[in-house]
């Protein structure tokens, strides 16, 4: 049960990633009006980047049940699980809790931590 919760973790973790990064080339960069153009060029750059850093995060997430060594996969969880839980709070209060995507982050959490 502890795998299959870090598996889910790391589906939903990479899920998320993706639709980040499809609603911000879709709904955010088309109407943002951010000059110069360096700037926006940089904005969007640091926001894929997260996108990047998500997916390798629901990646480890997906493969932690295949470590043997429990140690490794305790650390995993609770970096991750810091990782997406600082993600859930500022999109929350970002937000101001309108936005999905603090639940969708606080279910990573949940998850992972339920399969350390």
């Amino acid at each position: 049960m502890r795998d299959l919760a870090l598996q889910l973790a790391g589906v939903l973790a990479v899920v998320a990633a993706i639709v980040h990064g499809m609603l911000g080339e879709t709904r955010v960069f088309p109407h943002a009006q951010i000059e110069p153009p360096w700037a926006r060029r940089l904005m969007r750059a640091v926001w894929h980047c997260g996108v990047v850093a998500w997916i390798g995060g629901g990646a480890l997430l997906l493969a932690a049940p295949s470590f043997a060594s429990d140690s490794a996969r305790r650390f995993i969880v609770i970096v991750l699980a810091a990782v997406y839980g600082s993600a859930a709070i500022g999109n929350a209060v970002a937000n101001r809790g309108r936005h999905y995507g603090w639940a969708v982050l606080s279910a990573v959490v949940v998850l992972a931590l339920v399969g350390i």
